[in-house]
């Protein structure tokens, strides 16, 4: 969701097809939660795309936290001191809690009086992401090695004490509080999310101290690594042995960090893949809606969680939900198409602006013409 800094350099390709592939499972779950008639909610199509559909988070957290190495690594070799990187990752945070402010606003007064004023405090993932840049921040005065490696400790710190952090009492602390530290399945506090940003400032930082002729076999190694994190995870979460004396899996368990990063690593490897070997040149779809995935989170969350489908909330049938996910899914690529350009087709705010920047420079009309 968040975009690579641009100071880092061009953008780069397989990470925008990761980014993409990201919002494509993101947009599909959306559109079958809003829809789905709840008798049909039990079905196997339902259960797999949001099953498919939690992946998503992880990733864009995961990618939040690679462009945030790549902006701390950047700004080091430009001659940049501890504390400027400091506040530069600071910045960041502020971006996102900005972002993540602007867009509840929207939404709420979008809303007409149908939502609680209070919703313009619901811990989003943009929310999340702002408070792991501002507690990851003072990474920005390591140097890359050390950050790669302090990171990674964090990131698993964070998904080891989840389970404990739900354990405690928390009743004395206000709820919104609360809402950014302690796990929720309506939240995406602190607790575990923010490990996959942690997990990702180590991978990019990691991709920084390698130099590109050797990135084909560190993406092998990913593949690897992925796949041992996520036989793993599985193999140990179906033991009968409970790690916590209380933990919820599908909410709070390390083990389901494990195994999403371990998809996560996979998908890194297959991306690079995609866009080094398979598909080098030509147009991706994918990596069309990963340059944009803030813009089409911002605008698909208004279109299906808003009022525009009206009586259609939770009264499809499956396979219409399907189709108008579809539909869904080519909007926000037009959409996307229309804020970069795409071939022949200039980007639309450039269109917009010259329009705008002709109209003020013709001579006003003189009376009666």
């Amino acid at each position: 969701m968040a975009h690579p800094p641009k100071a880092g350099g061009p953008r780069l390709a397989y990470l925008d097809w990761m980014r993409g592939l990201a919002a494509l499972i993101m947009l599909q779950g959306h559109v079958f939660h809003s829809l789905t008639a709840k008798p049909e909610q039990q079905g196997s199509v339902f259960v797999l795309s949001q099953f498919v559909g939690g992946i998503a988070p992880a990733v864009f957290l995961f990618l939040t936290g690679v462009t945030l190495a790549f902006m701390m690594d950047s700004r080091a070799k430009r001659g940049a001191t501890p504390g400027e990187r400091w506040r530069t990752a600071l910045r960041r945070s502020g971006y996102f809690f900005g972002i993540a402010f602007l867009f509840r606003l929207q939404l709420w007064l979008f809303a007409a009086g149908q939502s609680p004023w209070t919703s313009l405090f619901k811990v989003d993932v943009l929310n999340c992401m702002g408070l792991a840049v501002l507690l990851l921040s003072p990474m920005a005065l390591l140097d890359t090695p050390r950050r790669a490696r302090l990171a990674a400790i964090t990131g698993a710190a964070v998904a080891v004490v989840s389970p404990l952090i739900s354990a405690l009492d928390w009743s004395a602390v206000h709820p919104y509080v609360r809402a950014y530290f302690v796990p929720d399945y309506n939240y995406f506090s602190l607790f575990p999310w923010a490990a996959f940003l942690a997990f990702g400032l180590a991978g990019g930082s990691v991709l920084r101290l390698v130099p590109s002729a050797d990135l084909p076999r560190l993406m092998q190694w990913s593949a690897l690594v992925g796949m041992a994190l996520w036989a793993v995870g599985r193999y140990v979460s179906d033991l009968p042995y409970p790690l916590y004396p209380k933990s919820d899996f599908w909410l709070d368990s390390p083990l389901l960090i494990v195994i999403k990063m371990g998809i996560v690593l996979m998908l890194l490897s297959l991306a690079f893949v995609w866009t080094r070997y398979i598909n080098p040149a030509r147009w991706s779809l994918l990596q069309q809606l990963g340059s944009t995935s803030l813009l089409v989170y911002w605008v698909h969350i208004e279109l299906v969680y808003g009022r525009w489908f009206g009586g259609m909330k939770e009264a499809m049938p499956t396979a219409v939900a399907a189709i108008i996910a579809l539909i869904v899914i080519a909007a926000m690529v037009l959409l996307s198409m229309a804020k970069t350009g795409n071939g022949n087709m200039r980007p639309l705010p450039i269109l917009l602006k010259e329009k705008l920047g002709l109209a003020q420079a013709l001579p006003a009309p003189a009376a009666g013409d």
